[in-house]
């Protein structure tokens, strides 16, 4: 057990201990270098049974974790992993659980309890975006800590998993009673987005009625037989999250963050339709006679409209710029999911600075997942029956993930979007592209090899159980000579910048991996001439905008250090004193 005022790792201070579970303690600490506190979680290896196996547990927690960057999710900081003790150092939330809340006044304020769902609907929509999803599997009240500015934070991912396409069902069958889905219980098939929907709906169920679905008689009754008062909006949103059957219950967590942002609506709805069933049913027989007559000149009618609003946003959004041009684009995806232009027309905006960051990939994928104006499906799906601009959008996401995204690229969010391009190729789908055909066939063999790459990327300096190498540097070297060769002849127009950072890549991968490619077998000759036509190809390019001058610079750069690096290598000399 820590011990108040010692110091962990020559930095952390331990102050105090702020909880206490069954197998961890947690700690305030400061550094008081950074002036900043922290909590540190620390479980014993003599306080738990079969330690190791807790560990890998918590191994695997933190690894989740630190890849998660949410304003509703905690930050690691650091581990800290000790022969007989393992630490996680992390943000430190300041306020009470919600079950805290529950046990001190009860049922909470119906707004309050809405906003907090909104919020955890959010973030649950951020884990689900994930590639792959991670599953959080234990949303309840106990799990959320409630700040002192009123927003809330969700902790604790013991039992998180990712989603996996081909398993049938989880490995562990975990949860807490009352809260857990059925699925959880195993034989159900596989946990997803919907089991932590009904969790988040059977949380909003208690914290509006006081009523704990985890204790005797473990149901939960339609609300407002608990409080009368309460919205009948909020009541068909919770009894449609914790449906039995998943395929009743939202399917996402945008869907279920629209009805919650309009439950007031769902209330007005019923109130009316109670009020006025008994005239609309009498009325019902005349108009369902005229309106059959009309549906189908309305439905023309009311595609001629979309079309054209979504003309008209497409139009506003070129004239506009930021986050307003972003909105207008969002508009017109709203009313015509299925043209390609706008979706197009936002990611070329929020490329406009060359990078593609973590939060503007998330919001695009937002937005391909709503269902805007109540439609049964995701956007996504409307854009896929046009099959031809569906495949123009993953080659331009695909080509930007691999390329910009963050700092070095995201191969592996690449090759996701790379492989529709490819599926939709060998099904001889004609897709329409401005270019003639020979920059077609180059456009279609740039995906392959593109994919070819990111697919396996993570593979370079992994071993089997064999311990033979999962992937060649060799085979690398090849492809990006291919991707080289294939990129040739597009050094002009928009394409001189994804042109650029493939020269980048290069050089930079030559930069870093010039002993394994040569170790591969490839030679000076290999390298230097790769470098030379890519100086060749970036010279003819004219620097016209900003994003072109940078990347240019940047080419400069890599080419020296390249170059520097193959002088290292090749003559002998250590590379400690390159």
């Amino acid at each position: 057990m820590l011990q108040i005022g010692s110091v962990v790792d020559g930095k952390y201070k331990i102050l105090n201990m702020i909880g206490q579970g069954g197998m961890s303690t947690v700690y305030l600490a400061m550094n008081e270098r950074a002036n900043k506190q922290w909590a540190i979680k620390e479980v014993r290896k003599d306080g738990v049974q079969n330690f190791d196996v807790v560990r890998q547990g918590l191994i695997v927690e933190t690894d989740m974790l630190k890849k998660l960057h949410h304003p509703n999710l905690p930050s690691i900081i650091d581990v800290i992993d000790a022969d007989d003790t393992f630490l996680i150092v992390m943000d430190y939330i300041e306020g009470i659980s919600l079950k805290q809340a529950l046990r001190e006044t009860g049922a909470q304020p119906q707004e309050l309890v809405i906003e907090w769902a909104k919020e955890l609907c959010d973030v649950l929509g951020y884990l689900h975006s994930r590639i792959p999803a991670i599953i959080y599997r234990d949303m309840k009240p106990a799990n959320v800590i409630l700040k002192p500015d009123g927003h809330v934070t969700l902790i604790d991912f013991g039992t998180a998993r990712e989603y996996k396409n081909a398993q049938v069902e989880d490995t562990q069958c975990l949860g807490t009673r009352g809260y857990a889905a059925p699925e959880q219980y195993g034989g159900r098939g596989q946990t997803d987005a919907r089991t932590d929907i009904y969790c988040l709906g059977a949380t909003i169920y208690h914290l509006v009625t006081g009523q704990n679905p985890g204790e005797y008689p473990y149901t939960m009754v339609p609300i407002r037989q608990i409080d009368p008062g309460l919205s009948t909006g909020l009541e068909q949103i919770i009894l449609k999250c914790t449906q039995p059957d998943p395929s009743r219950r939202y399917q996402s967590c945008a869907e279920l963050l629209y009805d919650l942002e309009h439950y007031d609506e769902l209330d007005i709805s019923h109130r009316r339709g109670q009020k006025r069933k008994l005239g609309l049913f009498a009325a019902s027989a005349l108009l369902t006679l005229i309106l059959t007559g009309a549906s189908v000149f309305g439905r023309v009618m009311e595609k001629k409209t979309e079309n054209q609003g979504c003309d008209a946003y497409i139009q506003a959004a070129e004239r506009t710029s930021g986050s307003e041009r972003i909105d207008n684009y969002k508009s017109a995806i709203s009313l015509n999911p299925s043209n390609e232009a706008a979706y197009l027309g936002y990611l070329d905006t929020v490329m406009e600075d060359g990078r593609l960051e973590d939060s503007e990939y998330q919001m695009l994928l937002q937005c391909l997942n709503d269902r805007d104006g109540g439609r049964s499906n995701a956007n996504e799906a409307y854009l896929k029956t046009n099959e031809a601009g569906y495949v123009k959008f993953c080659y331009e996401l695909g080509v930007d993930c691999y390329y910009s995204y963050g700092d070095n690229g995201n191969k592996a969010y690449a090759a996701k979007w790379l492989s529709v391009v490819l599926e939709k190729d060998a099904a001889g789908l004609h897709y329409s592209m401005p270019e003639d055909e020979r920059n077609k066939a180059a456009w279609a063999e740039r995906a392959d090899i593109l994919y070819h790459i990111g697919s396996y990327y993570n593979q370079l300096d992994q071993v089997d159980k064999s311990g033979d190498s999962t992937a060649s540097y060799a085979t690398y070297w090849m492809d990006l000579m291919e991707l080289l060769d294939n990129d040739r002849g597009r050094t002009d127009g928009s394409d001189s910048a994804t042109f650029l950072r493939l020269c980048i890549e290069i050089t930079g991968q030559i930069q870093t991996n010039a002993s394994k490619f040569k170790n591969a077998g490839i030679t000076e000759d290999e390298m230097r001439t790769a470098i030379g036509t890519i100086r060749e190809k970036s010279d003819g390019i004219e620097a016209g905008g900003e994003l072109q001058k940078e990347l240019k610079a940047q080419l400069a750069v890599n080419t020296e250090l390249a170059e520097e690096k193959l002088l290292v290598v090749f003559s002998g000399t250590s590379e400690g004193g390159s």
